[in-house]
């Protein structure tokens, strides 16, 4: 197992949520982070709290200028970069007869292809530090949730580009995860201006029962998923549930 000490790691996504959960949990643990996002107070309030080990960098990952920047960001503050979170995304929801075609084209461009092409900017870069690279898929993959399927579908594709590349980039010793988290809080439905605080908050704890461990989850525990899949130096390809049990579909007498 690789050591987070010294460890230049790449956040997109990382002002808040489980992006800054993972932020906190690897500069607790000694890694050079670079977290981004399209906010820039939140990043910069968890780089100032969090201290020197943490650089923040205001950038958009559908930005192909903005890509570039955050890796030269990262190599710059880490010394090269050795892994990426590319946890950064957005939600929709929509039933079908509604669907907008502009915005399920943006929420494919967040969720899908700028994790993608952030693959390819920082390629150089983890082939040299035989580094990784991390997505994050849902629960929402193995639950049915009505009117998720936007959201589903871009989680769906993102878990199988998981094998493929790393299938394709095995040979040049990068290795690609991905965390499949259950319900955790984070304020992703807040941004995409589905509900507000206090109603997510209520939401989420009105799933506990669907877990088998009968709670929701926290960032801190995806961020110990982030940990393992990014220093297990002989896996690659793999998607890691970390949901308390929620795609299990319990049902509970």
């Amino acid at each position: 197992m690789r050591s987070l000490t010294n460890m230049s790691v790449l956040i997109t996504g990382g002002g808040s949520g489980l992006g800054e959960g993972a932020a906190r949990h690897f500069v607790d643990n000694g890694a050079l982070v670079t977290i981004t996002g399209r906010r820039l107070e939140p990043l910069q309030e968890l780089a100032t709290e969090l201290g020197s080990n943490c650089r923040a960098v205001q950038g958009d990952v559908t930005i192909d200028t903005h890509r570039r920047a955050m890796v030269a960001a990262a190599a710059d503050h880490g010394g090269g970069i050795e892994a990426v979170l590319s946890n950064a995304g957005n939600m929709y929801r929509s039933d079908v007869v509604d669907f907008d075609e502009q915005r399920l084209l943006d929420i494919f461009h967040t969720n899908v292809i700028g994790g993608m092409m952030l693959a390819k900017a920082a390629h150089g870069h983890l082939a040299t530090s035989n580094g990784c690279i991390v997505f994050v898929g849902s629960v929402h993959t193995q639950r049915a949730f009505p009117n998720a399927s936007p959201y589903a579908a871009t989680k769906g594709a993102v878990e199988a580009l998981t094998g493929v590349l790393a299938a394709e980039l095995g040979p040049a010793g990068i290795r690609v995860g991905c965390v499949r988290p259950g319900a955790v809080l984070t304020d992703i439905n807040v941004r995409a201006g589905l509900t507000t605080a206090s109603e997510q908050a209520e939401r989420l704890e009105g799933l506990s029962g669907m877990h088998a461990l009968g709670r929701i989850g926290t960032a801190q525990e995806v961020a110990e998923a982030f940990e393992y899949l990014v220093c297990a130096e002989w896996t690659t390809g793999n998607v890691l549930t970390v949901d308390g049990g929620l795609g299990l579909g319990v049902t509970r007498a």
